[in-house]
């Protein structure tokens, strides 16, 4: 009987040091990784994050633009399902790139 319990308990012992080298070896992998993240990051300057205006105009021109957007996609959607050759709907796409700040001048009075 001891000695199966002595087989058992080295079958854990050796177990338990499988998965203590394995997790060194994952611990080591992401300290290198991290030096090599922590070395190129060094170099790189980091960006500025800018918040973003929150004011009421600030907001409503988000959602015009928004408008804008919305509108040119299913403007182009629609050429793409009701119009078969591929010219008209590259042309119809250089028409809409070309209007759409015709639309948003005229539209939307953004002098004041």
């Amino acid at each position: 009987m001891s000695k199966e319990r002595a087989r058992r308990r080295a079958e854990r012992e050796a177990e338990q040091a499988r998965q203590a080298a394995a997790r060194a070896e994952r611990e080591a992998r992401l300290a290198r990784r991290r030096e090599r993240w922590n070395r190129l990051t060094g170099v790189v300057p980091r960006p500025i994050r800018v918040a973003r205006q929150g004011g009421l105009i600030a907001r409503r021109h988000r959602a015009q633009n928004a408008v804008v957007a919305v509108l040119f996609v299913l403007v182009q959607a629609l050429a793409w399902i009701l119009l078969d050759g591929w010219a008209a709907r590259v042309g119809v796409l250089v028409l809409s790139l070309l209007l759409v700040p015709v639309l948003v001048t005229v539209v939307f009075d953004r002098r004041s």
